[in-house]
């Protein structure tokens, strides 16, 4: 089995920045892509995906996120973070890490952190 632990969300002023961590531990053999995607708290609204990184590093982003979020990957530590500057009140949601990780037996399945709630208020 695998878990993934978010840290860093929080509440901050628009403009301001917050920097999301996501650990990764147990039955890893190797993780493929590792990725974030948010959910905001109203009716209607389903979880899209926000940022996402490979193996090889090669990312993708939301467009309404594209040059505020990075996001970057520490392979030794099974990590994967999330920078956001610039942030928007429409940036406010909770946040999920998600890894695809190759156990002992090779298969790739998906995991899913709990979830780390940002909230972007004056």
């Amino acid at each position: 089995q695998v878990q993934l632990v978010e840290s860093g969300g929080g509440l901050v002023q628009p403009g301001g920045s917050l920097r999301l961590s996501c650990a990764a531990s147990g039955s890893i053999f190797s993780i493929n892509a590792m990725g974030w995607y948010r959910q905001a708290q109203a009716p209607g609204k389903e979880r899209e995906l926000v940022a996402f990184i490979t193996n090889g590093d090669s990312t993708t982003y939301l467009d309404s996120v594209k040059g505020r979020f990075t996001i970057s990957r520490d392979n030794a530590k099974n990590k994967v973070y999330l920078q956001m500057n610039s942030l928007k009140p429409e940036d406010t949601a909770v946040y999920y890490c998600n890894a695809w990780v190759y156990g002992s037996s090779q298969q790739l399945t998906a995991y899913w952190g709990q979830g780390t709630q940002v909230t972007v208020s004056s």
